[in-house]
Protein backbone atom coordinates (compact mmCIF):
# COMPACT_ATOMS: atom_id res chain seq x y z
CA UNK A 1 0.00 0.00 0.00
CA UNK A 2 1.39 3.40 -1.00
CA UNK A 3 0.80 6.53 1.01
CA UNK A 4 -0.69 9.64 -0.60
CA UNK A 5 1.95 12.19 -1.63
CA UNK A 6 0.75 14.68 0.95
CA UNK A 7 0.64 12.18 3.82
CA UNK A 8 4.44 11.89 4.39
CA UNK A 9 4.64 15.66 4.64
CA UNK A 10 1.86 15.69 7.19
CA UNK A 11 3.56 12.98 9.20
CA UNK A 12 6.81 14.95 9.14
CA UNK A 13 4.97 18.05 10.31
CA UNK A 14 3.33 16.10 13.14
CA UNK A 15 6.73 14.72 14.16
CA UNK A 16 8.16 18.25 14.22
CA UNK A 17 5.29 19.43 16.41
CA UNK A 18 5.89 16.55 18.83
CA UNK A 19 9.57 17.39 18.98
CA UNK A 20 8.68 21.01 19.55
CA UNK A 21 6.59 20.01 22.56
CA UNK A 22 9.53 18.04 23.92
CA UNK A 23 11.85 20.99 23.31
CA UNK A 24 9.74 23.44 25.30
CA UNK A 25 11.08 25.43 28.22
CA UNK A 26 12.04 23.50 31.38
CA UNK A 27 9.40 23.24 34.11
CA UNK A 28 9.24 25.78 36.89
CA UNK A 29 11.30 25.12 40.02
CA UNK A 30 8.55 26.47 42.25
CA UNK A 31 5.61 24.15 41.60
CA UNK A 32 3.79 24.64 44.91
CA UNK A 33 0.96 27.14 45.35
CA UNK A 34 2.57 30.47 46.04
CA UNK A 35 -0.18 31.71 48.35
CA UNK A 36 -2.61 30.37 50.92
CA UNK A 37 -5.62 31.95 52.53
CA UNK A 38 -5.55 32.54 56.26
CA UNK A 39 -7.63 30.11 58.28
CA UNK A 40 -10.62 31.71 60.01
CA UNK A 41 -10.49 31.75 63.76
CA UNK A 42 -12.83 29.22 65.38
CA UNK A 43 -15.87 30.79 66.95
CA UNK A 44 -16.75 30.46 70.62
CA UNK A 45 -13.28 29.19 71.49
CA UNK A 46 -12.69 29.52 75.19
CA UNK A 47 -9.09 30.38 75.96
CA UNK A 48 -7.54 28.84 79.07
CA UNK A 49 -6.98 31.32 81.87
CA UNK A 50 -3.74 30.65 83.67
CA UNK A 51 -3.39 34.08 85.29
CA UNK A 52 -0.26 35.01 83.28
CA UNK A 53 0.24 38.25 81.39
CA UNK A 54 1.71 36.47 78.37
CA UNK A 55 -0.69 34.19 76.51
CA UNK A 56 0.59 31.77 73.88
CA UNK A 57 -2.45 32.21 71.65
CA UNK A 58 -1.69 35.92 71.23
CA UNK A 59 1.05 35.01 68.76
CA UNK A 60 3.66 37.46 70.02
CA UNK A 61 7.31 36.49 69.98
CA UNK A 62 8.12 37.25 73.61
CA UNK A 63 6.63 38.93 76.62
CA UNK A 64 8.56 42.13 75.78
CA UNK A 65 7.57 42.33 72.11
CA UNK A 66 4.22 43.07 70.48
CA UNK A 67 5.43 41.82 67.09
CA UNK A 68 3.44 38.86 65.82
CA UNK A 69 5.56 36.09 64.37
CA UNK A 70 4.29 33.96 61.48
CA UNK A 71 3.17 30.53 62.59
CA UNK A 72 -0.09 29.69 60.78
CA UNK A 73 -1.38 29.32 57.25
CA UNK A 74 -1.68 32.65 55.47
CA UNK A 75 0.87 34.45 57.65
CA UNK A 76 3.47 36.44 55.77
CA UNK A 77 7.17 37.13 56.20
CA UNK A 78 10.00 38.56 54.13
CA UNK A 79 12.94 36.67 52.66
CA UNK A 80 16.22 38.54 52.26
CA UNK A 81 17.71 36.89 49.17
CA UNK A 82 21.49 37.20 49.01
CA UNK A 83 22.93 34.32 47.01
CA UNK A 84 26.52 34.29 45.79
CA UNK A 85 28.27 31.41 44.06
CA UNK A 86 31.91 31.35 43.04
CA UNK A 87 33.74 28.25 41.88
CA UNK A 88 37.03 27.80 40.05
CA UNK A 89 38.89 24.77 38.77
CA UNK A 90 42.29 24.64 37.10
CA UNK A 91 44.21 21.66 35.77
CA UNK A 92 47.44 21.43 33.82
CA UNK A 93 49.73 18.60 32.68
CA UNK A 94 53.18 18.68 31.07
CA UNK A 95 55.08 15.48 30.24
CA UNK A 96 58.07 14.78 28.02
CA UNK A 97 60.35 11.86 27.18
CA UNK A 98 63.68 11.72 25.30
CA UNK A 99 65.59 8.53 24.51
CA UNK A 100 68.76 7.83 22.51
CA UNK A 101 70.49 4.60 21.50
CA UNK A 102 73.91 4.16 19.82
CA UNK A 103 75.77 0.98 18.89
CA UNK A 104 79.23 0.61 17.41
CA UNK A 105 80.53 -2.50 15.71
CA UNK A 106 83.53 -4.37 17.10
CA UNK A 107 85.68 -3.61 14.04
CA UNK A 108 88.82 -5.58 13.03
CA UNK A 109 87.78 -6.52 9.53
CA UNK A 110 89.58 -5.28 6.46
CA UNK A 111 87.91 -2.36 4.88
CA UNK A 112 86.18 -2.99 1.62
CA UNK A 113 85.29 -6.59 2.32
CA UNK A 114 81.88 -8.06 2.86
CA UNK A 115 82.78 -8.94 6.47
CA UNK A 116 83.64 -5.31 7.22
CA UNK A 117 80.09 -4.27 6.37
CA UNK A 118 78.81 -6.57 9.13
CA UNK A 119 81.46 -6.15 11.81
CA UNK A 120 82.39 -2.50 11.46
CA UNK A 121 78.78 -1.27 11.28
CA UNK A 122 77.77 1.69 13.49
CA UNK A 123 74.09 2.26 14.39
CA UNK A 124 72.28 4.96 16.35
CA UNK A 125 68.66 5.77 17.12
CA UNK A 126 66.86 8.45 19.04
CA UNK A 127 63.29 9.36 19.84
CA UNK A 128 61.31 11.86 21.86
CA UNK A 129 57.72 12.71 22.65
CA UNK A 130 55.99 15.40 24.70
CA UNK A 131 52.50 16.32 25.86
CA UNK A 132 51.14 19.51 27.29
CA UNK A 133 47.55 20.18 28.28
CA UNK A 134 45.71 22.74 30.39
CA UNK A 135 42.14 23.37 31.46
CA UNK A 136 40.48 26.18 33.35
CA UNK A 137 36.83 26.57 34.46
CA UNK A 138 35.29 29.38 36.51
CA UNK A 139 31.72 30.09 37.57
CA UNK A 140 30.46 33.22 39.28
CA UNK A 141 26.88 34.30 39.98
CA UNK A 142 25.08 36.53 42.46
CA UNK A 143 21.46 37.38 43.20
CA UNK A 144 20.18 39.99 45.63
CA UNK A 145 16.53 40.81 46.27
CA UNK A 146 13.84 40.85 48.93
CA UNK A 147 10.54 39.03 48.52
CA UNK A 148 7.46 38.67 50.71
CA UNK A 149 6.22 35.09 51.01
CA UNK A 150 3.22 33.34 52.53
CA UNK A 151 3.09 30.35 54.86
CA UNK A 152 1.34 27.68 52.79
CA UNK A 153 1.86 24.74 55.16
CA UNK A 154 2.96 24.04 58.72
CA UNK A 155 5.03 20.88 59.13
CA UNK A 156 4.60 18.56 62.14
CA UNK A 157 7.86 19.85 63.68
CA UNK A 158 6.63 23.46 63.52
CA UNK A 159 8.70 24.50 60.52
CA UNK A 160 7.00 26.64 57.91
CA UNK A 161 6.70 25.87 54.21
CA UNK A 162 6.70 29.26 52.50
CA UNK A 163 6.32 30.39 48.90
CA UNK A 164 5.73 33.62 47.05
CA UNK A 165 6.15 35.43 43.78
CA UNK A 166 6.35 38.96 42.47
CA UNK A 167 5.65 40.04 38.89
CA UNK A 168 6.53 43.32 37.22
CA UNK A 169 5.42 44.41 33.76
CA UNK A 170 7.38 46.89 31.66
CA UNK A 171 6.98 47.76 27.97
CA UNK A 172 5.06 44.62 27.07
CA UNK A 173 7.31 42.29 29.04
CA UNK A 174 6.74 40.60 32.36
CA UNK A 175 9.47 39.65 34.83
CA UNK A 176 8.53 37.22 37.62
CA UNK A 177 10.49 36.30 40.73
CA UNK A 178 9.46 33.12 42.59
CA UNK A 179 10.73 31.61 45.83
CA UNK A 180 9.86 28.61 48.00
CA UNK A 181 11.46 26.75 50.90
CA UNK A 182 11.20 25.59 54.50
CA UNK A 183 11.83 28.10 57.29
CA UNK A 184 12.65 27.38 60.91
CA UNK A 185 10.72 29.92 63.03
CA UNK A 186 13.82 30.39 65.19
CA UNK A 187 15.68 31.82 62.17
CA UNK A 188 13.14 34.61 61.68
CA UNK A 189 14.63 37.90 62.82
CA UNK A 190 13.17 41.29 63.74
CA UNK A 191 10.71 42.59 61.20
CA UNK A 192 9.81 39.00 60.30
CA UNK A 193 12.79 38.76 57.97
CA UNK A 194 14.69 35.54 57.27
CA UNK A 195 17.89 35.18 55.27
CA UNK A 196 17.75 32.97 52.21
CA UNK A 197 20.85 31.13 53.45
CA UNK A 198 18.79 29.83 56.40
CA UNK A 199 15.97 28.48 54.22
CA UNK A 200 15.97 24.71 53.68
CA UNK A 201 15.34 23.35 50.17
CA UNK A 202 15.20 26.86 48.80
CA UNK A 203 14.06 27.22 45.19
CA UNK A 204 14.65 30.56 43.51
CA UNK A 205 13.93 31.47 39.92
CA UNK A 206 13.59 34.60 37.85
CA UNK A 207 11.73 34.22 34.56
CA UNK A 208 10.76 36.73 31.92
CA UNK A 209 8.16 36.80 29.19
CA UNK A 210 7.71 39.24 26.34
CA UNK A 211 9.39 40.55 23.23
CA UNK A 212 12.78 41.07 24.85
CA UNK A 213 12.83 37.55 26.31
CA UNK A 214 11.73 36.02 23.00
CA UNK A 215 14.44 37.88 21.11
CA UNK A 216 17.13 36.63 23.50
CA UNK A 217 16.12 32.96 23.29
CA UNK A 218 15.84 30.30 20.59
CA UNK A 219 12.54 29.53 18.95
CA UNK A 220 11.05 26.03 19.17
CA UNK A 221 12.07 25.30 15.58
CA UNK A 222 15.67 26.31 16.25
CA UNK A 223 15.79 24.03 19.30
CA UNK A 224 14.35 21.13 17.29
CA UNK A 225 16.85 21.57 14.47
CA UNK A 226 19.76 22.01 16.87
CA UNK A 227 18.92 18.73 18.60
CA UNK A 228 17.95 16.66 15.56
CA UNK A 229 20.71 17.79 13.17
CA UNK A 230 23.55 17.55 15.70
CA UNK A 231 25.82 14.58 14.86
CA UNK A 232 28.34 14.87 17.71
Amino acid sequence: MTLPPSLPGRLALAACLMLAACASAPPSLVTLPVTAAAQPAPMFLEQPRNGAIYQAHMGTATLFSAERRPRALGDTLKVDIAETLRAAQKHSADTSRDSKLASKGPGGAKAGTALAKLINIDASASGSDSFRGAGNAETSSSFNAQLAVTVINVLPNGHLLVAGERSMGLNGGVSTLRFSGIVNPRDIGPGNVVASADVVNANLESVAQGDVSDAASRSWLQRVLARSLSIW
